[in-house]
This record gives structure tokens, C-alpha cells and sequence, in this order.
């Protein structure tokens, strides 16, 4: 896998995280916890993505 069609597929990772986090955001069910460990995870993956951009 080249390093550009690596990248595209962690920013479809980020972006489909992005939608899941408003989503449980808009929730009134939603589980602090839950969103907490999204936005992690979202953020590992941006970090991935400047690292990999640089």
C-alpha cells in the first residue's frame, strides 16, 4: 500500500469517526465515556495523518 492511498484511508477512518461522534453527541442516550474514547481515537488518527503528511 503506497503512502498516499494509506493516507486517503485514514481520513476516511477520521471523517467516519467525525460523523459517529456528532451523531452520539446529538443522542440523549449517549455515554460520555463512549465519546470520549471516539475523539481519542480520532485524534490518534490525525496525529497518524501529520506524521505521515510531513
Amino acid at each position: 500500500m503506497s503512502v498516499s492511498s494509506h493516507l486517503e484511508e485514514l481520513r476516511k477512518k477520521h471523517e467516519n469517526l467525525s460523523v459517529k461522534v456528532e451523531t452520539e453527541q446529538r443522542s440523549p442516550g449517549s455515554n460520555d465515556i463512549d465519546i470520549a474514547e471516539l475523539k481519542k481515537q480520532k485524534l490518534r488518527l490525525k496525529e497518524e495523518i501529520a506524521r505521515l503528511s510531513a
